[in-house]
């Protein structure tokens, strides 16, 4: 069985963690400095993470989810899409620009296409983009996560409101999750549950009939 196989198949979602257990910083800024290579559609990187490790912000994510892991995870990371991502592609492509990759005119026509691209799409189209490679990007820090010794636990269920008002996040992010990272406990460890087989939710050039 390959590491990848292994890592694929030993990650799970983290039901309750052992209390205490502080991740070093280093850690953190390992698992993010890999992670910034996830894909994102035209490299706009549309990701942004607010890890919380003090406890009164810790305490700000609880009271927003409720969810006693908040409390007992080493971490909570929020994961936020950016709606504006696009504005910010003349800046992306600069590097291509100096390198040689793009010419003047090339940096201005791909620039404006991508920008217009979103801006044609409205605001209903960039929430949804920022959600699905935010998205990409927090099941890649998932598995780096998991490579490194650390159990973590992705969750939807949270008052996303009170979590942009209590944590000051600004109005152009869209909160897509929050991932509580740290040990996990094995005291409450469920049974994998059913998965699928490829049959049910594999199609092959064209739908199964429901």
């Amino acid at each position: 069985m390959s590491a990848l196989e292994n890592l694929v198949k030993d990650r799970r979602s983290a039901v309750i963690f052992e209390e205490g257990i502080e991740i070093p910083e280093a850690d953190l800024q390992q698992m993010f400095a890999l992670n910034k290579f996830a894909p994102s559609a035209f490299n706009l990187q549309h990701t942004h993470y607010l890890v919380l490790t003090d406890p009164a912000q810790k305490e700000k994510a609880y009271e927003a989810s409720q969810q006693y892991k908040v409390k007992t995870a080493s971490a909570v990371i929020v994961v936020l899409g950016d709606i504006k991502a696009h504005h910010h592609i003349r800046t992306i492509n600069e590097g291509l620009l100096h390198l040689g990759v793009l010419n003047p005119f090339e940096y201005e026509q791909e620039s404006q296409s991508v920008f217009d691209f979103y801006e044609a799409r409205g605001s209903v189209f960039q929430r949804e983009d920022a959600i699905r490679n935010a998205s990409l990007s927090a099941m890649q820090l998932m598995l780096i996560a998991q490579d490194m010794g650390w159990d973590t636990c992705p969750m939807i269920g949270f008052d996303a409101d009170e979590l942009q008002s209590s944590l000051n996040v600004p109005e152009h992010y869209v909160p897509v999750m929050m991932i509580t990272i740290g040990k996990k406990s094995e005291a409450k460890q469920r049974p994998r549950g059913y998965r699928k087989p490829i049959n049910e939710y594999v199609s092959f050039n064209k739908m199964h009939a429901e």
